[in-house]
């Protein structure tokens, strides 16, 4: 595991340790002691890695609600931890380290950490397009050539908003190396953008939202435009959770489809769960909900032909050693079932 890691962390990039937020559940703590006894081996606390982004409101719905708690404690899980992450980088690099048994996380980090050995599986999508390139609003653009000379913050190599941006750039005549692409995380890069020291970001909302209401930028271009409905955040499970519990794993996918269901018909009440988990302005969130173009889905199909197709260019970047496949990456078959269950009920 030790050689895996810092084999992950060399292929991810060296990324400084993350600020975890961890939240445990500990009414259920001396629950269902006898399910463990009858079922040695199996985990008693699910550990679950997230981001601060308006993509991942499903996680968020599912700890507020007390789904997580409730939904999983007849499979023997008597805690949940939470933990948050800036990037997915930081997210695989601890999922690798044995630290999280599943995480909800943009579908690019994955695919590097895979590919340097990980074992885990995207078995659901979390939600497709949702990120927004904004500029210093004195700036005029006119299309992806406008980027050339520029320096532009976003989510570091081998992440969705990475991959998307620069496969854009590329498609449309522009040289990557013109542009510079500088790797920071969400905070800093927002604090660059308002303190004049780049000319633009490329993040998922609702940071642009943020950034907008606020005067510091304006909105030029979203992912979705750049490359139409293209996978963003999944939900990746470890191989050894999925093998040795894979009922526990179902039922992850039915909270986590029931979660994205919710916030699909209650994107206002949405909008306050995660500005209640996050700390953050609800009026900036509410405003991120509304305007932008992305769409909460579970349906891990959805995700299949654009997810192969960042392996693809992950693989021409060389970011990855060898170009990763469908069956490399996803696991839909419990999907399949717990979707093929419910319809049959």
């Amino acid at each position: 595991m030790a050689v895996l890691a810092a084999v992950v962390v060399m292929s991810l990039g060296c990324i400084s340790s993350p600020e975890k937020n961890e939240a445990a559940s500990n009414d259920t703590q001396k629950e269902n002691v006898s399910f463990q006894e009858k079922m040695p081996g199996k985990i008693s606390t699910l550990r679950i890695g997230y981001q601060p982004s308006t993509h991942q409101i499903a996680e968020m719905v599912a700890s507020e609600k007390g789904w997580w708690a409730e939904d999983l404690l007849p499979f023997g899980i008597t805690e949940i931890k939470e933990f948050e992450f800036p990037t997915g980088v930081p997210e695989m690099q601890a999922m690798v380290a044995g630290e999280l048994d599943i995480a909800y996380v943009g579908t690019a980090p994955p695919i590097s950490a895979i590919s340097a050995g990980l074992p885990a599986k995207i078995i659901a999508a979390v939600n497709i397009n949702g990120s927004d390139l904004v500029l210093r609003p004195d700036l005029v653009y006119n299309g992806p050539v406008s980027l050339t000379g520029l320096s532009i913050g976003t989510f570091p190599p081998g992440s969705i908003q990475d991959t998307v941006m620069k496969k854009w750039l590329m498609e449309n005549g522009v040289d990557v190396s013109k542009v510079d692409i500088k790797a920071m995380d969400p905070g800093p890069a927002t604090s660059a953008l308002s303190a004049g020291k780049i000319d633009g970001v490329f993040l998922p909302q609702p940071s642009p939202s943020v950034i907008e209401l606020k005067g510091k930028g304006k909105h030029v271009v979203a992912s979705g435009e750049m490359w139409p409905n293209h996978a963003c955040c999944s939900l990746v499970v470890t191989d050894k959770l999925i093998k040795e519990q894979p009922e526990l794993v179902e039922q992850i996918i039915r909270t986590h489809i029931k979660a994205t269901d919710y916030i699909n018909a209650h994107s206002e009440e949405a909008a306050q769960i995660y500005a209640k988990k996050t700390k953050t302005n609800l009026t900036e969130i509410e405003y991120s909900v509304k305007n932008w173009d992305g769409k909460w889905v579970s349906d891990p199909h959805l995700q299949v032909p654009s997810t192969v197709e960042y392996a693809k260019v992950d693989y021409e970047m060389k970011y990855t050693k060898r170009e990763l496949t469908e069956k490399d990456l996803f696991d839909t078959s419990l999907y399949e079932r717990v979707k093929g269950a419910k319809e049959s009920q």
